[in-house]
């Protein structure tokens, strides 16, 4: 396999531009953004589990890598009920990851290293052992500190029936029955995921205040942005009205939720816009906002709300030259009234990894991913996927942690396949995870896909990215931008556009995706061959083969 590329294998990332002079850089409009999932990154103290230490001493390799921003899944203080999406303290570490010094010191360096840092936020629930949930559940009903969640009573006779007929996304009713101080059976309180992670009631003004408090303590802390979970579900429907059909478990589908993507949701992300303009170097908010068109998740990037969001809609996708065209044109016409850029992701920490979601092995992944990489806007890159990570699909049931799995009606519970440690070395503990082995077993072909097994090799997928992200640093017809140009005189299934460089140079690049299974001949090459993401020589384009041309 043969890769060609006009820009070096490697790279390391620029110092992190500043704004004292007031002038907007834009940064994100272009931005490769990778995430960390820091349970899964790398171990700094050999317990088995990953952490901030072991995420802070492998800076070095995503500078190198050629990604501008890292975006970090939670760490905060949890129960861990659902993988630290169940908050109970929102300004401290998890003791698992660290503690609040790392976290300094993993801000300061990856700004050292020109490395920007986006936190998670989990805005919508907390843990039910946040102290608020807790002291609610102590005082009973009447207690003021119900109001900042949504406990209601039940319906029937003696209330022992959930107040609507809600479920939850992990599975099963989207309420959970609590006990009086004096045993009895209580109230009900909601939660649109596990029982552990009580909704927060956004109607009250004390949420909104302590949200705004917690904004502000990390963007003292340095960070330059948050990528904020199910931003769609902060508010529900007045009343909590009833649905009134099954099937409502689907995140992303056409229909109207109750309790997703309310109107009401952008009042507050504009209180929250008006926060991170206070503060200097371009912060951003990311949504991941799952609703039901693009348009709907424009709405959320107007120039006084959030500043980009998850195009859940591609990465939703299948690999066919048509339906690509389709996504990427309602995906670039939905951003435009609003100026803001278009997302790109293939994988993430709660899908099946691409290479294998995708089907046709790791060629197409690698095709899908340069395809990606060439389009107008931000793209993110999940941990792993650089080095052509296949879904571990064979995980023993008992080692799996993923919540859904023990419910049998919510998602799909197999979220723990793409969450499995990746592979630093060839041998050694946990493949150069940690020194203690690993909180997800890896399979034993971790090592061809290792980061020592790939660096140098030309034919690598980690090459690979390297390659395509320089070039994409450098070359001034890829990153930020709101159109293509589709090319129309290419056989059926390749899928081509041309992007016009910014810069008034002339230097245009064509890309060419192959998405069929077969190879597919040109009647002659649209210019100098930059990069391919499989063996090509000239001539007919491989099977599942994106190719990179300077025009």
């Amino acid at each position: 396999m043969t890769q060609h590329s006009s820009a070096p294998a490697t790279g390391t990332a620029p110092a992190i531009r500043t704004e004292a002079s007031g002038e907007s850089t834009g940064w994100w409009r272009d931005a490769v953004i990778y995430q960390v999932y820091p349970r899964s990154f790398a171990d700094g103290n050999g317990d088995g589990m990953g952490d901030l230490a072991g995420v802070r001493a492998r800076l070095p390799y995503l500078a190198d890598l050629g990604v501008d921003a890292v975006w970090l899944s939670p760490f905060y203080a949890s129960p861990q009920a659902d993988a630290g999406y169940d908050v109970a303290d929102y300004r401290a570490i998890d003791p698992m990851f660290g503690d609040l010094h790392d976290a300094d010191a993993l801000i300061r360096d990856a700004h050292q290293l020109g490395l920007r840092i986006i936190v998670d936020l989990v805005p919508n629930h907390s843990s039910d052992q946040h102290e608020w949930f807790q002291r609610a559940l102590r005082e009973g009903p009447g207690s003021p500190l119900r109001d900042r969640y949504h406990f209601r009573p039940g319906r029937g006779p003696k209330g022992e029936e959930p107040p609507n007929d809600w479920e939850s996304i992990f599975g099963g009713p989207a309420w959970t029955r609590t006990e009086n101080p004096d045993g009895t059976p209580g109230e009900w309180y909601l939660h649109l995921f596990a029982p552990e992670q009580p909704d927060f009631n956004w109607e009250n003004e004390a949420v909104r205040d302590e949200f705004r408090s917690v904004l502000r303590f990390w963007l003292d802390m340095g960070v330059d942005g948050f990528r904020i979970d199910v931003a769609h579900g902060l508010v529900k429907a007045a009343g909590l009205p009833d649905m009134g059909r099954a099937g409502q478990l689907k995140l992303l589908g056409n229909q109207v939720l109750p309790f997703f993507d309310q109107d009401g949701v952008h009042e507050i992300y504009r209180s929250w816009r008006r926060i991170l303009d206070e503060y200097p170097g371009e912060r951003i908010g990311v949504a991941e906002a799952w609703t039901p068109s693009p348009e709907r998740t424009a709405l959320y990037l107007r120039a006084d709300e959030l500043h980009q969001a998850f195009n859940f809609h591609y990465l939703n996708t299948a690999w066919n030259a048509e339906a690509l065209r389709a996504v990427i044109d309602e995906s670039l016409d939905s951003m435009r009234p609003v100026g803001a850029p278009t997302t790109w992701v293939l994988s993430n920490h709660d899908v099946v990894r691409h290479r294998t979601r995708l089907g046709g092995g790791l060629a197409r992944a690698r095709a899908a991913s340069l395809l990606m990489l060439a389009l107008p806007g931000s793209a993110y890159v999940y941990q792993g996927e650089e080095l052509g990570l296949p879904e571990v699909t064979d995980l023993p049931d008992e080692v799996r942690q993923d919540p859904s799995f023990f419910k049998d009606n919510g998602q799909d519970g197999l979220r723990d396949g793409c969450r499995v440690p990746i592979p630093w070395t060839r041998a050694g503990s946990s493949y150069g995870f940690g020194s203690g082995g690993s909180w997800l077993p890896q399979p034993e072909q971790w090592t061809e896909l290792s980061v020592e097994e790939q660096t140098g090799d030309p034919t690598s997928t980690l090459e690979l990215y390297r390659s395509a992200l320089a070039v994409r640093r450098e070359h001034p017809a890829l990153g930020a931008g709101e159109s293509v140009e589709w090319l129309e005189d290419f056989p059926a299934g390749v899928l081509a556009f041309r992007r016009r460089a910014a810069d008034g140079s002339g230097r245009d690049l064509v890309c060419t995706a192959n998405t069929t299974d077969r190879p597919v001949e040109l009647s002659a090459a649209p210019g100098r061959l930059l990069l391919a993401s499989g063996e090509y020589e000239g001539g007919a384009i491989p099977a599942d083969t994106t190719v990179w041309w300077e025009v």
